[in-house]
């Protein structure tokens, strides 16, 4: 009776067993799949190829429900992130043997042909899809081989593959001269060895695949021939490739060409400058200029140091005195030397303290004031200086900027057609974003040199330096970010060209400003002036009569050489007199300077130091806030020509 029992709940377990497998055999039979996919590949003597793909699939209605789509890449990046191109052509599409309508859609990589059309959908049920097209420019011809390095079925499709098969024919080729047959199997990337191959006649060689692949995987093959059977493309065929793919690249370097040809035209006409005449050591300033006219003039540009050389020069005159204290500069206007002041060191002083301010802190909570008072001594130093005794030409600057602009934007747009949106913004975009980064960058800069020679107050000036520098890094990311994606979308020879044009455009901006015969006059009397306050020791004897040094000397030419960049030679030549007359005298430190810099770092210091110091806390007040073989094992699935993917619609 047991026995019984036993065999009829094992045949009732064998049958649900039997009903289960059938009905999941149903099931994913049903289920939308590419039963087979067969490529035949014909390879020709010159080296151009003509595939049949037939593929059936099974349609539920789901995703294939007009028909199928196939994705053929044609674009590519060599080793060195050149593109090739290579041709596709469409000869013929059939359903079922028949003629069917198909489209073609441009992919930023390649072609997606549609087959089928929008207004007629499938039934359920199976249908067999064939494929001819024209390729050329897909093997690889090496140095004692060639080959064909082929993605039969591509690693993009959205079903599975339940066989593969791919025919290679070569021409002329015996069984005996192919050099290698291999193939890969899997997902991108993998080595699978999921087939076989065999070689039936002269010339032809069969891959099966011995399993089902899951959506993303494929089959590539390798099948490699002594040279002579296929004909190489020529040197020049292959350099009208090479320029036809690259034109966005071409079109980049000849435009650096032409800036640089510009450029140096406008240079030569406009921005040369007149020759040099005799330097003679002078022991006054020329022709009564002020310190912040001085640097202005010798720069031919206005930058933070001259409004500092201009403040100290005020405090020397006896406007104003100077207060450093640990969190930074404070000014205290004193009300003598009005009469002394030079015109743009009078703007200034209006703009700083009004017609009753006594005390200007120099911070970000009196921003409005410190800008003020740097944009109207600019606007002063240029309407009495400029022009007269130099040309900054930044006409031709912006007209090399535009040429620069549309370059860039050309050589991207022509590098990568179908990326253009991408291509065009991304040049846009990086030009702009580099240079606001770049002048963010300038003022990080800026802030961590003062720290290096900051005084006491250097801990409040490290937390700013630490604070900007924070600020900056997802600029920079964002930078670095836009170049790669724009490397991506084009290629990395125009990131390359559009560093070399940000060069170029950053060197004759320099070299576009000119001084005026005048200006050059001046420059040589400056150059003179210069010359006597950075005068060594050994070398002071060499100076016809020069004056005595005095503390009072020293105070007066301090602003001037601080403007010229030679405040440290300027107080080494008189570091014995301060020493003597401050040791002898109840005041320790200047009039016009009240602080603890002076008796901390000596005078040495306290000069190289104070004036880059105090023009880094200016600049911060008055900013706002804020191509491979696939043999030998070196190859892949999903490498080498061919490939793509498809799905339904």
């Amino acid at each position: 009776m047991i026995k019984k029992i036993f065999f009829l709940f094992t045949v009732l377990f064998l049958n649900i067993l039997v009903v289960v497998a059938v009905s999941i055999g149903q099931d994913r039979q049903k289920s939308e799949r590419i039963i087979s996919f067969d490529s035949n590949i014909h390879i020709y003597r010159n080296a151009a190829m003509s595939v049949v793909e037939t593929i059936t699939v099974y349609s539920a209605g789901k995703e294939i429900k007009r028909g199928i789509y196939r994705d053929f890449p044609t674009k590519y990046k060599d080793r060195y992130g050149n593109s090739v191109v290579v041709d596709f052509r469409v000869n013929e599409v059939l359903r079922d043997g028949k003629p069917e309508e198909y489209r073609l859609e441009g992919l930023r990589n390649g072609v997606r042909v549609y087959i089928g059309r929008k207004d007629v959908f499938l039934n359920p049920g199976r249908y067999t899809y064939t494929i001819r097209y024209s390729t050329n420019r897909q093997l690889g011809f090496f140095k004692a081989y060639d080959e064909i390095y082929w993605n039969v079925t591509g690693n993009g499709w959205s079903f599975p593959i339940d066989r593969a098969s791919a025919t290679v024919r070569l021409p002329d080729v015996s069984v005996g001269e192919i050099l290698e047959i291999d193939g890969y199997t899997g997902f991108k990337g993998d080595k699978g060895k999921d087939f076989f191959s065999s070689t039936r006649s002269p010339g032809t060689v069969l891959f099966q695949t011995t399993r089902t692949f899951k959506p993303g995987e494929g089959l590539t093959v390798v099948v490699s021939w002594p040279k002579g059977y296929v004909t190489e493309p020529s040197i020049a065929t292959k350099t009208q490739s090479f320029i036809r793919d690259n034109l966005g690249t071409f079109t980049s370097l000849f435009g650096l060409v032409v800036l640089f040809v510009y450029y140096f035209t406008a240079w030569f006409r406009h921005g040369k400058d007149p020759s040099k005449g005799t330097i003679i050591p002078l022991y006054e300033p020329p022709d009564k200029f002020s310190p912040a006219a001085m640097r202005f003039i010798t720069n031919m540009g206005f930058d933070d140091k001259v409004f500092a050389a201009a403040i100290i020069n005020m405090a020397v005159k006896g406007y104003i005195t100077i207060h450093e204290e640990n969190n930074g500069y404070t000014l205290l206007k004193r009300g003598e030397g009005d009469s002394l002041l030079s015109r743009e060191e009078q703007v200034a002083a209006s703009r700083l303290f009004g017609s009753s301010a006594k005390m200007v802190k120099v911070d970000s909570a009196n921003q409005i004031a410190i800008n003020g008072a740097l944009v109207e001594m600019k606007r002063s130093l240029r309407n009495s200086l400029e022009k007269i005794y130099f040309f900054t030409n930044k006409k031709y600057f912006i007209i090399g900027l535009c040429i620069s602009v549309l370059i860039m934007i050309g050589g991207s747009v022509l590098g990568e057609k179908d990326g253009l949106p991408v291509a065009a913004f991304m040049s846009f975009w990086l030009t702009v974003w580099t240079f606001g980064v770049a002048i963010l960058l300038m003022q990080v800069v800026s802030l961590w040199k003062s720290v290096v020679s900051g005084g006491t107050h250097r801990r409040v000036l490290f937390f700013r330096a630490v604070f900007s520098s924070l600020f900056a890094i997802p600029f920079v990311v964002a930078e670095i970010g836009g170049i790669v994606a724009l490397a991506l979308a084009t290629s990395v020879f125009i990131i390359v060209i559009m560093a070399v044009m940000v060069f170029i455009n950053a060197l004759f901006y320099r070299l576009m400003k000119a001084p005026t015969i005048a200006g050059r006059k001046i420059l040589d009397k400056i150059e003179g002036f210069k010359m006597y306050l950075s005068t060594a020791e050994k070398d002071r004897l060499n100076l016809l009569n020069p004056p005595d040094r005095t503390p009072e000397l020293f105070e007066k030419y301090l602003p001037y050489a601080f403007a010229l960049d030679v405040e440290q030679e300027w107080s080494q030549q008189f570091s014995e007199v301060l020493s003597r007359a401050y040791a002898s005298d109840t005041e320790s430190s200047p009039q016009w300077y009240s602080g603890p810099s002076w008796h901390t770092k000596g005078i040495s210091g306290f000069t190289s130091s104070f004036g880059d110091s105090l023009a880094s806390s200016v600049s911060s007040a008055s900013s706002s806030p804020g191509s491979s073989s696939g043999g030998g094992g070196g190859g892949s699935s999903g490498g080498g020509g061919g490939g793509g993917g498809g799905g339904g619609w």
